[in-house]
């Protein structure tokens, strides 16, 4: 069984011999992730009435006839929902490809430094066409498992822990096959790599001192580093037992 305080110590090596493009990633990442995501800073001034309402927007809008109020709900409505489906668009097409480009990168790196250009590793002709139909399915099965209860999508989440992963080294396996692949490899892992991940709260705790640098320039380096390795420790044991049924 393998140790988190083993994979922490090899990935702190291949993050050090790599420094720079692992923090660079990471950025990547984090970007992508909505990780960096904060408030543009514009800031509004109003007044409230005695009822709690904003006094200048609710008088505005009293003076509004009932067609121009339909029609303002009705263009907001609709502009949320077109703001939905162009956000669910681009993470199914831009998102999750480049996502599985930062896994492979962090993979190649605990054998050796790898290059950033990996990130573009994704976009290519039927590689890119599997790993869309792939991701958006285990995107799928998480959101339809979390409709059920909250617990069955975390744990379908583990689950799926090793897809971007197995897609950024074979991106050509089937996309069934590689949800059941992941699967198998995660088991009696989920708990540990669960377990793995609550290791690194009070780096996170720690990151909050220095308004978030150390988190960029240790913190998710470190982290994906040691997720590569997780993987990497998983793949060679999944292999070995399919050898081994031989």
């Amino acid at each position: 069984m393998w140790t988190r305080y083993e994979l922490k110590d090899r990935a702190k090596v291949a993050f050090r011999a790599n420094y720079l493009y692992c923090v660079l990633m990471s950025l990547i990442i984090m970007l992508l992730t909505g990780g960096l995501a904060s408030g543009s800073g514009v800031r509004i001034n109003y007044d409230v009435d005695d009822q709690g309402r904003v006094s200048g927007l609710w008088n505005a809008w009293e003076s509004l006839s009932s067609g121009a109020r339909f029609g303002i709900i009705a263009g907001l409505a609709g502009a949320a929902g077109l703001g939905i489906v162009i956000s669910f668009m681009i993470s199914i097409f831009l998102r999750n490809p480049a996502m599985v480009g930062c896994r492979r990168f962090f993979f190649l790196n605990t054998y050796a430094p790898a290059q950033l250009n990996e990130i573009g590793y994704s976009f290519s002709g039927d590689r890119y066409r599997n790993i869309v139909k792939t991701m958006f399915r285990v995107d799928l099965s998480i959101l339809l498992w979390s409709l059920l209860f909250v617990i069955p999508g975390i744990v379908k989440n583990y689950s799926y822990l090793m897809v971007p992963y197995i897609m950024a080294e074979d991106p050509n396996v089937d996309s069934v096959r590689a949800m059941q692949i992941s699967e198998d490899m995660m088991r009696g892992n989920k708990w540990a790599a669960f377990v793995l991940e609550l290791s690194f709260i009070g780096w996170h705790l720690l990151s909050v001192l220095t308004l978030g640098l150390l988190e960029i320039f240790w913190v998710m380096p470190y982290i994906n580093a040691t997720q590569a390795e997780l993987y990497r420790v998983l793949r060679d044991r999944y292999q070995q037992s399919v050898q081994a049924s031989f």
